[in-house]
């Protein structure tokens, strides 16, 4: 299935662009059309469309003259006498939007039930416009945006460079990005299993609480082993992409290549602690969790989640500042009304404050709790509120998600149909091969065969031979020889 538009136009091709924009600059006069009501020397256009019919004004189609019913030279071409009117045999929900695309000026809008690949067939008929088209199918996954990326000048860090971040440019680079998500997937469970209390080293103390010696398990060897081979593929990796990324300053500034320095940080910081005798920062470790993110970088859904968030933002900061606002209120009356109480956990406006998180979100550990009756009044309407404060954002991000997952799904059906179509070109050109193949052994074979008969004759007038039973057999000898040397 093809999704650009193809026969391009070419009369006033330089003037497209302004008479597209003058469709959305010349809404006024639209509205003044519409305002004077019908008027008799406006001709009326009759339109059927799968067998509904749709009148509209010639001036109205003439806003955009250079798509197909703008044009009335074009449009004739479908114009059936009998019935005196313009007959396509196309989508008839999709020409709704078409027609409103006329009737507006230029504003193009999708009903939700009408998929998007039919509704880019219909656009693409009817020639609404290129660039319209082409916005429709980058939104929607159809086809992705053509950016410009900065390569290396020189050629070798070049070839590296598509290497190390595209996977889809040779079968190499696929088999490097499957061995990276591996050892990012072992580097995780190393992360996780080394805590367990069979592999944790255990720590002796004197009388007094100090820490006396330290001993490791006896899996600690391997384990360490496993880790340095991890920290190295990570290490070489990031050095490689550093000296053949074509800007150095953009290579510094990405997040994924920030979280990728700090994965591989604390091992190196904890050698040196180690050896300079300065004690063991374990907390260093946990930034070693952030290696789950450089799943990102081969994760579809990862990517999705990332852009969700991203173009939520502006809905999440708007959450986060109402729940500050809750958390704020609810906090001190909480307090002010149970601050009296013996043995209460509200000692203070700030200690309240986890109250009021834990509760605005419906958590709820029960580790702090109101016993007055002021106080459960308080934390009911926290819980109430919580609830719909929560609630608020959550329909955009949905939508946000949805829009994204859309996107993805298309661009895969898109790159499934290109795979298909070139399969089917290759196998096409394959047969037209063994049909010229065949054309070409049959010409070989009866030029084999007019030459020897041509020379058996000749021979024959001047009495120099005989005919030879064997001429029939060095024939197909030679047809043989003729069909190995093609194929």
């Amino acid at each position: 299935m093809m999704f650009v538009a193809t026969n391009r136009r070419k009369k006033e091709g330089e003037n497209k662009d302004d008479e597209m924009k003058a469709g959305f600059e010349d809404n006024a006069d639209i509205a003044n059309d519409e305002e004077q009501g019908y008027n008799s020397a406006d001709q009326i256009i009759d339109i059927n469309v799968g067998g509904k019919r749709f009148q509209t004004y010639n001036k109205t189609l003439e806003r955009f003259p250079l798509s197909l019913l703008g044009d009335t030279e074009r449009r004739n071409q479908f114009y059936n006498p009998n019935t005196g009117e313009l007959f396509f045999d196309r989508h008839r929900p999709t020409f709704e939007s078409i027609l409103y695309y006329y009737q507006s000026g230029g504003i193009m809008a999708r009903p939700p039930n009408i998929p998007i690949h039919i509704f880019v067939n219909e656009l693409i008929f009817f020639d609404i416009g290129d660039k319209l088209i082409e916005k429709l199918q980058i939104d929607n996954g159809l086809k992705e945006l053509q950016v410009v990326e900065d390569l290396p000048n020189y050629e070798p860090f070049k070839a590296l460079w598509q290497f190390l971040e595209n996977p889809d440019s040779s079968n190499a680079a696929k088999i490097f990005a499957i061995l990276s998500v591996v050892i990012i997937v072992v580097s995780l469970i190393m992360f996780v299993i080394e805590t367990l209390p069979v592999f944790a080293p255990k720590e002796l103390l004197t009388n007094n609480g100090t820490i006396y010696k330290t001993v490791y398990s006896e899996h600690a060897t391997w384990m360490f082993t496993v880790n340095t081979a991890v920290i190295c593929w990570f290490t070489i990796e990031f050095i490689l992409r550093l000296i053949c990324c074509p800007n150095k300053i953009k290579f510094f500034l990405n997040t994924g290549n920030i979280i990728d320095f700090l994965s591989i940080l604390p091992y190196y910081l904890s050698l040196v602690l180690v050896s300079s005798s300065k004690g063991s920062f374990s907390m260093l470790r946990v930034i070693r969790v952030l290696r789950v993110f450089k799943l990102s970088r081969h994760s579809r859904g990862l990517q999705i989640l990332g852009n969700t968030l991203k173009a939520s933002f502006n809905e999440l900061m708007m959450l986060a500042f109402f729940l500050f606002v809750m958390i704020l209120i609810f906090g001190s009356c909480v307090y002010y009304a149970e601050y009296k109480e013996p043995g209460t956990k509200f000692i203070s406006i700030p200690s309240s404050f986890w109250w009021a998180i834990v509760t605005m979100t419906t958590v709820g550990y029960g580790d702090m709790h109101p016993v007055t009756f002021w106080g459960q009044i308080v934390g009911s309407m926290a819980v109430v509120c919580g609830v719909l404060t929560i609630a608020l954002p959550v329909p955009v991000v949905v939508s946000n998600f949805e829009y994204f997952y859309t996107k993805e799904r298309n661009r895969r059906k898109t790159e499934e149909a290109r795979k298909e179509q070139a399969k089917s070109k290759q196998e096409m050109v394959s047969r037209e091969n063994v049909n010229t193949k065949i054309v070409l052994l049959k010409n070989y074979a009866k030029s084999i065969k007019h030459s020897s008969t041509k020379r058996f004759s000749r021979n024959r007038r001047e009495g120099k031979t005989q005919y030879s039973p064997n001429v029939s057999l060095n024939l197909k000898d030679r047809r043989q020889t003729a069909r190995v040397l093609i194929l």
